[in-house]
């Protein structure tokens, strides 16, 4: 048996549909039809990733999302958002979701986009078992409850996609990691921004990690392809 999925879902034909689908793929799946019971359903089956409609009896998607991310609950969390809704895309992602679909949406993108969410959720818990708690890159120490980098005399605030580039990177060391990968491990598999986004807090990570920008001794640059990390 995979990982258990809690749906979020007011309409019994897509609840039905999604529960067939997802245990057609050896997921466990546990389901809940009302906003205002969804913490509540959270909290209780402990799912490895929430599938959650925006529009709800009881409370909509977006407040459901608050509350859950204000628990501390680091759950992927994906959307079903309107067809041509921007604007919910939008405020979905800004309200703590990871990633979102359209209604009508097709089975193989929809298992396609949990399949990728699971992924990140497993490589982040892999970097974060590598890395044992505080880590080290060079002269620098991490602290990933804290999200704080000490150097020296020097202390930095990470903020929490930084600290995720340094677990995932300090995880494999070496290895080159593309930007596309990067993106979406660290922001998610339907990000909107561009490379530009990445690289402009590849920028700050070096800062913080006492690198110079021309010469960087630890987060180099491989051109064309993306980064990679030196101890």
């Amino acid at each position: 048996m995979k990982a258990k999925i809690l749906i979020v879902e007011d309409d019994p034909n897509i609840l039905l549909g999604l529960e067939t689908i997802l245990k057609g793929e050896g997921y466990e799946v546990a389901v809940c039809n009302r906003g205002d019971k969804a913490v509540e359903a959270v909290n209780r089956h402990r799912p490895a990733l929430i599938i959650l409609d925006v529009m709800l009896p009881g409370a909509n998607g977006f407040d459901i999302c608050k509350q859950v991310r204000a628990q501390k609950v680091g759950t992927p969390i994906l959307m079903l958002t309107a067809k041509g809704q921007e604007l919910d895309k939008v405020i979905g992602l800004d309200s703590g979701a990871d990633d979102y679909v359209t209604k009508p949406f097709g089975v193989r993108e929809l298992v396609a986009r949990i399949h990728a969410l699971l992924r990140r959720v497993d490589a982040t818990a892999k970097g974060a078992a590598h890395t044992n708690g505080v880590f080290r890159i060079g002269g620098n120490e991490i602290d990933p409850k804290t999200l704080m980098l000490k150097r020296g005399r020097t202390t930095e605030e990470l903020t929490p996609r930084e600290l995720k580039i340094l677990q995932l990177m300090h995880a494999s060391p070496g290895e080159v990691f593309s930007r596309d990968r990067l993106l979406t491990d660290v922001w998610g598999y339907n990000y909107f921004g561009t490379t530009r986004t990445l690289d402009q807090c590849i920028v700050q990570i070096r800062k913080k990690l006492g690198d110079s920008g021309e010469d960087p001794k630890h987060l180099l640059t491989v051109h064309g392809v993306g980064y990679k990390m030196i101890m």
